[in-house]
């Protein structure tokens, strides 16, 4: 089994918002790539999400309500994309200690 700082921070939460963590010696095992995929769908989801703010932002016609459900979504992809940062963070430390 991996090291306690060897542990991957999964791409979703678990009970009341805590983080999620895979021990695993295997990285091609079934936990790590279901993670690896659940990211690269946050990861597209949050470029997608991009695009679309950049419209919102630039119509003249978008409410306050428009904003906010915007800005609530973007919220939620930053979170998103910040927990996949944090994770491949880690994951190349252990990899290669020596490359950070």
């Amino acid at each position: 089994m991996t090291a306690p700082n060897e542990l991957r921070l999964l791409p979703w939460s678990g009970p009341e918002g805590k983080p999620c963590y895979l021990s695993t010696d295997d990285r091609r095992g079934y936990m790590s790539r279901l993670a690896d995929n659940i990211e690269s769908v946050q990861l597209g989801s949050a470029a997608e999400l991009l695009e679309r703010a950049s419209e919102v932002l630039d119509d003249q016609n978008a409410g306050p309500d428009d904003m906010r459900r915007l800005a609530q979504q973007l919220t939620g992809s930053l979170r998103d994309v910040l927990r996949v940062a944090t994770s491949r963070g880690d994951l190349l430390a252990v990899s290669d200690p020596h490359s950070i």
